[in-house]
């Protein structure tokens, strides 16, 4: 990963020695201008919560739990965590019955997060149901690499319904973390170590230590994010370290767990990140400054409600979400009616953040 840049700086011209006694000459310094300022956010105007544009995010919203694609399902459970809350609980005590076991750690993690304590009993059906597929998978005669994706969705919703369990006070589960922690699947890793950071439990530093130097770098960086949640500021410098990487997805990992950390003194390094050469870093910053209560980035993301790409699309909703300004009605309404599934996904979860201020 590359350190940290300096903005701005001169060179300084070097002293020449001249020939046959001459005094030495003086090149003129050469100045590197710093990078261009971000777009400038507009003026803010307060405007009321339109409430038919609400009304049909949640139909979006209710659209997406049963979209053909379960990465899809999966996000709109998350989005329902995020904007809804507890107010959401009947689909996502649903989702843990889905077919797919993408859907239902995300609906695990949703219960752990809002705390639904009516979930408890799904949760350890849930439980020993995978422990008696896991058994079955043990004798089955199916390739090495079809069983081991198998293998990898079940202890990965393994590791999501310990976490619930752990939020709902049933902790007896929960030390199988740290034999996940060192699973042979770097995916396995990665939401182990993501659990542990959420957990709050600061003895799971002992287990985060060893993570930081694991072989994969999505789980070195997973470790960092989870160390810094739970109070470790050494992990500060490692994360700003990954803010600068020459790997874009690395940045806005980073960026957006220095967002989440919800300390202002971490806007002045996120803020320099929103002229990237990749606008999806950009973005991840102009979210991450909203998430700080910033609004810095909001022209950033105004600009990329126009984007030909829907990833950028998407990202530029989440930033207008995080932000939070409800003068984004009209471009967020544009985004609710996008061709794009996952678009229209993150403008309902936007919207449904917006609070009349």
């Amino acid at each position: 990963m590359n350190k940290w840049w300096l903005i701005g700086c001169w060179v300084l011209g070097c002293l020449v020695a001249g020939c046959g006694g001459k005094a030495a000459s003086k090149e003129k310094p050469v100045f590197i201008p710093p990078p261009k300022p971000p777009i400038p956010p507009p003026a803010r105007v307060d405007q009321a919560i339109d409430v038919t544009l609400r009304s049909q995010a949640i139909g979006e919203l209710n659209r997406a739990y049963h979209h053909p694609d379960d990465v899809i399902r999966a996000n709109a459970i998350e989005a329902t965590q995020r904007a809804i809350g507890v107010a959401g609980a009947p689909a996502v005590l649903n989702a843990l019955q889905d077919p797919s076991p993408l859907v239902r750690f995300a609906a695990s993690m949703a219960v752990g997060e809002l705390q639904l304590r009516e979930a408890q009993p799904r949760l350890l059906t849930n439980l020993r149901t995978l422990d008696q597929l896991e058994t079955e998978a043990s004798n089955s005669s199916d390739s090495f690499e079809r069983a081991e994706a198998r293998r990898v969705l079940s202890v990965s919703e393994q590791i999501g319904i310990r976490y619930a369990l752990h939020k709902l006070g049933v902790t007896r589960y929960s030390h199988d973390l740290e034999k996940f922690a060192i699973d042979r699947s770097p995916r396995v890793r990665a939401n182990t170590v993501m659990v542990l950071g959420l957990l709050g439990e600061k003895s799971a530093l002992k287990i985060l230590a060893t993570t930081t130097n694991d072989p994969d770098p999505s789980v070195q960086l997973q470790s960092v994010e989870a160390r810094y949640k739970l109070g470790d500021q050494t992990a500060l410098e490692d994360l700003a370290v990954a803010s600068v990487s020459k790997f874009p997805d690395d940045q806005i990992i980073a960026l957006l767990a220095l967002g989440s950390s919800k300390d202002e003194r971490n806007a002045r390094l996120i803020s320099g990140k929103l002229t990237s050469d990749y606008m999806e870093v950009s973005l991840a910053a102009a979210r991450a400054l909203g998430m700080l209560g910033n609004d810095l980035g909001m022209g950033v993301a105004l600009k990329a409600v126009e984007s030909k790409e829907p990833r950028q699309r998407a990202l530029a909703a989440l930033a207008l979400g995080a932000i939070g300004r409800t003068d984004a009605q009209d471009e967020l309404a544009r985004l609710l009616r996008d061709s794009d599934a996952s678009v229209r996904l993150s403008a309902a979860q936007a919207i449904l953040q917006l609070k009349a201020g």
